[in-house]
């Protein structure tokens, strides 16, 4: 149930908030309940010959999940700006895709190696006490309270 709980604080008190920070609690509880329903829907498109579910639930909450991911790099004191580290490469391989077909799989891995250390870097433990982006989400009392309201 804590699983639908933190889905639920993202998508209702937190749908377009790029400010403070996620716990990784928040963060991969989030990920987790959004692959299950975005799995199921994607069955039920298949089922029905259409990619409308799935593809609704997506766009309904991309600003959601750029938000969470932003605010879980807030919480290992990085910029939010660093969710954008894999796109170059991933633009640079699909342009190379059509000229130089060998140097777009350097860019491509390059992309897929800038998306590890993202994920690193979300699975790492946030700054103890408070940083340039908020205070500790995990500390007790009312500065815990504001910043997960």
């Amino acid at each position: 149930m804590e699983a639908i709980n933190w889905f639920q604080t993202v998508v209702t008190k937190h749908y377009i908030d790029f400010q403070g920070r996620a716990r990784r609690a928040e963060f991969w509880w989030y990920v987790l309940v959004y692959i299950i329903i975005d799995i199921v829907l994607t069955i039920i498109d298949n089922m029905l010959g259409t990619p409308l579910l799935a593809g609704l639930f997506g766009l309904a909450l991309l600003l959601p999940s750029i938000g969470v991911a932003v605010r879980r790099l807030h919480d290992t004191n990085r910029s939010g700006w660093w969710i954008l580290l894999p796109v170059a490469p991933a633009i640079l391989g699909g342009v190379c895709l059509f000229v130089m077909p060998a140097l777009s799989l350097i860019f491509y891995l390059a992309a897929l190696a800038c998306s590890i250390l993202l994920i690193v870097w979300y699975a790492m433990a946030g700054t103890a006490g408070p940083n340039q982006y908020g205070p500790d989400p995990k500390a007790g009392g009312a500065a815990a309270a504001a910043a997960h309201a």
